[in-house]
């Protein structure tokens, strides 16, 4: 689990971003090795590889 970095702007849409009670505030849920908490906090100019935007309607598409 990774607390949110200042630079990954695009966590609050992704659906791995998930408010965790025992820390207080938001997190990604993603389990990360410490190689690849490395790379992902040296990227400066790529996003997140583990970034998925969170539908909240793909559930009723399906159901469609």
């Amino acid at each position: 689990m990774m607390k949110k970095n200042k630079k990954a702007g695009s966590c609050l849409s992704c659906e791995n971003f998930e408010y965790d009670e025992q820390f207080g505030e938001e997190v990604c849920i993603i389990e990360m090795d410490e190689d690849e908490l490395y790379r992902l906090g040296d990227r400066e100019s790529r996003g997140c590889p583990f970034y998925r935007f969170r539908d909240e309607y793909r559930i009723v598409r399906k159901q469609n």
